[in-house]
């Protein structure tokens, strides 16, 4: 495995969950901005459009588990691979979670709370359940994959990938973070997770779960809508 890479998916995805989360402890919260769900949506999109541009032609630009099994079953990716990224991922996820905690527990009176970690019941936003967070999970996780997929298609138009996939993101942190304050990541809900406290650990298995089935589904099913890319004259 080339370290270059494992080091892309793991400054990706610390830049995501440090600029994502981030967005959501440290600005969300503040009276004086109060960006909001729009503002969370939108930074969450923008991490993940900025971290392609920088890393995507090294590693591929993944930062995300669910991601790397959706490429795989696409033929996208090669299975030997996948452990690596995974643990790049994973701890990328943790430092970005890790980073963002020490800089928010500098203020006074600081409260870590839920940590803009996931959950479903009492621990979703709008208390939703688990079925409804798993239904979401899957289905939004589906989508992006397949966006990831057709936007980075050879038939696309070439170079604007990036932009299809922070704006998808974008839109479906717009659907999900009333349900479940968004996973579609498990390197993302294992960072603030581990901040989050127990409550929100002992819920995580949903936010492993259902983004690999729904990344399952997107990685499975656009290839069947696509088929197979016209040979070159």
């Amino acid at each position: 495995m080339d370290p270059r890479k494992l080091g892309a998916e793991f400054l990706g995805t610390f830049w995501l969950v440090f600029g994502g989360c981030g967005s959501a402890v440290l600005a969300a919260a503040f009276p004086e901005v109060g960006i909001g769900l729009h503002g969370v949506s939108l930074a969450f999109g923008l991490t993940v459009l900025t971290g392609a541009y920088a890393f995507g032609h090294i590693s591929g630009g993944h930062f995300n588990p669910a991601v790397t099994v959706g490429l795989f079953l696409g033929k996208r990716f090669e299975a030997k691979d996948i452990l690596g990224y995974w643990v790049a991922q994973v701890l990328g996820g943790i430092a970005g979670a890790a980073t963002l905690y020490l800089i928010a527990s500098g203020k006074p009176g600081f409260a870590a709370g839920g940590f803009a970690s996931n959950g479903y019941g009492a621990l979703s936003p709008g208390g939703y359940s688990l079925v409804s967070a798993i239904v979401a999970e899957v289905v939004l996780t589906a989508f992006f994959l397949i966006i990831i997929l057709g936007s980075t298609d050879k038939r696309a138009p070439a170079g604007f990938a990036p932009i299809a996939i922070g704006l998808g993101l974008t839109l479906i942190h717009l659907i999900g973070i009333p349900v479940t304050n968004l996973s579609v990541n498990p390197a993302r809900s294992t960072g603030a997770a581990l901040f989050g406290g127990g409550a929100y650990l002992a819920q995580l298995w949903v936010f492993w779960l259902a983004p690999l089935i729904g990344a399952a589904i997107g990685g499975t099913l656009y290839p069947l809508l696509a088929g197979d890319p016209p040979k070159q004259a």
